[in-house]
């Protein structure tokens, strides 16, 4: 008597089967995902979003921000803004926040007010490279080619981040990273245009 699982398609089958019922959780576990409903992935940050001071002129608002998909585990969120291109050799800090409770899944548009106050309940801000502890809109040098701003949001597997009253973004960022259960991006551009007179 031949084995029902004797020919190879029939083995072939069975395979892709136990593969398909071995896949099915993982088919339907939603991806970690940032996303924002001022701006899109690989657009342009509207002109609200810069600094207001260093020559820029805008409202310096901080763009809201939404997540989904969080890592099981988590415990709590950060979020950082940071942009790779400028002209500084590290690069530019124009935000950080963290200790955002776990059941948290968005900020809110200007969360990155100074004084916390418009962030979820027990976040902070963390000092950016302006100096301060609050949102540094986008301020990249005139002429300059569209600098990438990145926006990520980290789940951690701590409650809290203990860092001193006075940490650097970079500092923070070690810790992030020391902590991290996983991360989701979200990267958009902006430049400003040559003054007049002025040559690229």
């Amino acid at each position: 008597m031949t084995h029902p699982l004797s020919h190879p398609l029939r083995v072939c089958a069975a395979i892709a089967a136990l593969a398909t019922i071995g896949l099915a959780p993982a088919a339907h576990a939603q991806a970690f995902a940032l996303t924002s409903p001022d701006f899109a992935e690989g657009s342009t940050l509207p002109q609200r979003f810069e600094f207001k001071g260093f020559g820029c002129a805008g409202d310096n608002q901080s763009p809201a921000l939404r997540w989904s998909g969080a890592p099981a585990g988590t415990q709590s969120f950060a979020v950082t803004a940071y942009d790779p291109d400028a002209p500084t050799g590290s690069g530019w800090w124009h935000w950080s926040v963290v200790n955002i409770p776990a059941n948290t899944t968005e900020l809110r548009p200007d969360a990155g007010a100074a004084g916390n106050a418009k962030l979820p309940a027990g976040a902070s801000h963390v000092r950016i490279d302006y100096g301060v502890a609050a949102w540094g809109g986008t301020c990249p040098p005139e002429g300059d080619a569209p600098h990438r701003y990145i926006f990520t949001v980290h789940a951690l597997k701590v409650p809290r981040l203990e860092l001193p009253a006075d940490a650097t973004a970079a500092l923070a960022g070690y810790m992030i990273n020391a902590h991290s259960l996983g991360k989701a991006t979200l990267t958009a551009r902006y430049g400003r245009p040559a003054a007049k007179g002025k040559q690229p």
